[in-house]
């Protein structure tokens, strides 16, 4: 028997002057979410969801691109301050925290939370000829 295709209903987000914004930087990509105090998301974007692919994911520009889309709509709801955490090693980090400034929505504090091990995972041996 077929499953019926229902539309699944957006939920509705409230929208205050203060948010959170995640800046989750790799080698590979850049993926930007801001949220409401509470920390439901209000916007989201990606350098893929920009069109970059391969290499071009992780550049500042792509970084800026991706920022700049999610600022605009948050701004749009009704953001105006927010509080940035960033995480991880890749390029695009300070490019996505200067354009969302750009866009209007006043930034009031940076954190980093890159998760750093407290000497982590055994190395593997060397290799021995």
């Amino acid at each position: 028997m077929a499953k019926k295709t229902g539309t699944v209903k957006k939920k509705v987000v409230k929208v205050g002057a203060l948010g959170n914004v995640y800046v989750h930087s790799t080698f590979n990509n850049v993926i930007i979410t801001i949220t409401n105090e509470v920390g439901d998301v209000i916007s989201w974007s990606s350098a893929g969801k920009m069109g970059f692919r391969g290499s071009k994911k992780n550049t500042p520009y792509a970084a800026q691109t991706a920022s700049q889309d999610c600022a605009k709509v948050a701004y749009d709801m009704g953001l105006r301050k927010v509080k940035v955490y960033v995480k991880g090693p890749g390029a695009g980090r300070e490019s996505a925290v200067r354009t969302i400034h750009g866009a209007g929505i006043e930034v009031m504090e940076i954190i980093d939370v890159t998760p750093l091990p407290h000497n982590g995972c055994r190395a593997p041996n060397r290799r021995r000829v």
